[in-house]
């Protein structure tokens, strides 16, 4: 038996008005800016990174992952794997939630239940599905048992453990969380600022500061410019260019910087008559000037990406590569396809309908809005009718693209602590975030494959051969791989980053 034991505009002048000044220099508090508001605080429905980043705050899961993306005990004080299908973890003793109730292995049971309950619709089931049952041995020990060996589990074991008692109550943990985290909510003032107090019943030490306060700034110019006035202690990304590259030169702060674990992406809705045909998918990804758009829009903050494997990633190749910008080709494509200019009005048409095709975004990131509009150009210029939609992020996000509703969408994912989460739930038939409606087989066999094997080399292996039917396919073209920022007054010493963005480096919970 193997045993595994670890220890421990106008949009600024309100947004300017709305905060108070920081409170960063009495080491007590904090106040971070951030992007979105969270949907929920709900862990297991959480599909926004606030949500996420918060929620990593309030609750606590079985492990914490590491900035180096390494899982160490939180809730679990040690596990052991004795075979390839079940996992046996050790809680605590005297684990309690923030309210002062005990936590057991009966909320974790509960937790890992709902999420893999198809009739909850988590988001992020499909990181679970392997799961066949999870029983509590005793109050203070759970087992796992996979219906096939799960390499990335352990890195998925973070999510949020909640109360069973509370929630069979009738208690409504999206608005009215209650966690085994560092801190807990005191109050959420929707679309406005997230604040929170230090957890007495966290199982350690909750860190340094007794107050967090998360100040919702959708605009990012506006967010780093209430950075700079002082009424914020953190940002961080997403962040415009022009501003990181100020925000680099004052000395005043302190700054990380490295390589993200985020794409922005293209995705195409494969179901859409116009985009069923991967001819049609290559012909648009031809027209994406990915050289432009990362060192003009994003000024070099992000990498041009050439597949769906991140290149920080232990699975990438440099032999696989989606098609490169190619105007000329592109349009002899879909000449092939039989769009051509026949009204001489230079757009394309077919059966007497335009090439007509709706890009979208959302407004909150000026990149990605300024990067429709080049799009938009360059599609025009080859004789692509491409219209514009942009809208806020829960229109877009939810009663858009979530319901496929979208032909060609940029967007991003975050936290790719493995070539799964990026691929499983999103590419495989019927996944529980395949938006565009991407059906292959061979791709289905292949992840399944990658996510069961254990031997890291043979994993590679499989989602290599994923990658490279997929930059054939494209139900998503990957234009950038991410950077990450952080900035930080010094007021606060030094803090811990990680490039997922989660928080417990900033309120003293170093790894």
């Amino acid at each position: 038996m193997k045993k595994l034991l670890l220890t421990t505009s106008a949009v600024l002048a309100l947004a300017l008005a709305a905060i108070q000044p920081s409170m960063a220099q009495d080491g007590k508090a904090i106040v971070i800016g951030t992007d979105v508001d969270a949907g929920t605080l709900d862990p297991r429905l959480a599909r926004d990174t606030t949500a996420a980043r918060v929620g990593d705050l309030i609750y606590a899961g079985l492990v914490h992952i590491t900035p180096k993306l390494e899982p160490v005990p939180d809730l679990a004080e040690s596990w052991e794997n004795p075979d390839p299908q079940t996992f046996i973890f050790k809680l605590r003793p005297d684990l309690k939630f923030s309210d002062g109730s005990p936590l057991t292995a009966d909320d974790v049971v509960f937790t890992y239940t709902t999420i893999i309950d198809p009739a909850f619709n988590a988001p992020q089931r499909a990181l679970y599905s392997p799961i066949k049952a999870v029983e509590a041995v005793d109050p203070q020990t759970v087992k796992f048992t996979l219906s096939a060996p799960y390499a990335p589990l352990l890195s998925y074991l973070d999510i949020g453990i909640v109360p069973k008692k509370l929630v069979e109550g009738g208690a409504d943990i999206a608005l009215k969380p209650v966690g085994a985290g560092p801190m807990k909510l005191a109050s959420w003032n929707r679309g406005s600022e997230i604040v929170l107090e230090a957890n007495e019943n966290y199982w350690r030490d909750a860190g340094k500061v007794e107050k967090a306060t998360v100040k919702i700034i959708g605009d990012n110019s506006a967010r780093a410019q209430a950075f700079e006035a002082g009424d914020l202690d953190v940002i961080q990304s997403p962040l415009s260019p022009q501003d990181i590259e100020r925000l680099k030169a004052d000395d005043r702060f302190g700054n990380v910087i490295t390589a993200g674990l985020g794409v922005n992406y293209l995705n195409f809705n494969t179901k859409d008559p116009l985009l069923a045909d991967p001819k049609m998918r290559q012909a648009f990804s031809m027209l994406v000037d990915q050289q432009t758009i990362v060192n003009d829009i994003y000024h070099g903050v992000d990498q041009v990406a050439h597949s769906i494997i991140l290149p920080s990633s232990w699975a990438y190749s440099d032999k696989i590569s989606q098609p490169g910008f190619d105007v000329q080709g592109a349009v002899a494509l879909f000449n092939e396809m039989g769009w051509k200019d026949s009204n001489g009005d230079g757009i394309l048409d077919k059966d007497g309908k335009p090439l007509e095709v709706t890009l979208s975004t959302h407004s909150e990131d000026p990149n990605r809005v300024q990067t429709i509009e080049f799009m938009q150009a360059m599609f025009q210029q080859a004789g692509v009718k491409a219209d514009a939609k942009i809208s806020d992020w829960p229109s877009f996000s939810t009663n858009y693209v979530q319901k496929s509703q979208h032909q060609i969408a940029l967007l991003g994912w975050l936290n790719i602590v493995d070539p799964d989460r990026l691929m499983f739930a999103q590419l495989t038939t019927g996944g529980s975030t395949n938006w565009g409606g991407y059906s292959n087989p061979e791709v289905d066999k292949l992840l399944q494959a990658g996510r069961s094997t254990l031997d890291q080399a043979g994993r590679a292996k499989f989602y290599q051969d994923a990658a490279t039917i997929l930059a054939n396919d494209l139900p998503y073209f990957i234009v950038s791989a991410q950077g990450y920022q952080l900035f930080y007054s010094k007021k606060l010493g030094e803090v811990q980053a990680t490039p997922r963005g989660n928080m417990r480096g900033l309120i003293g919970l170093a790894d």
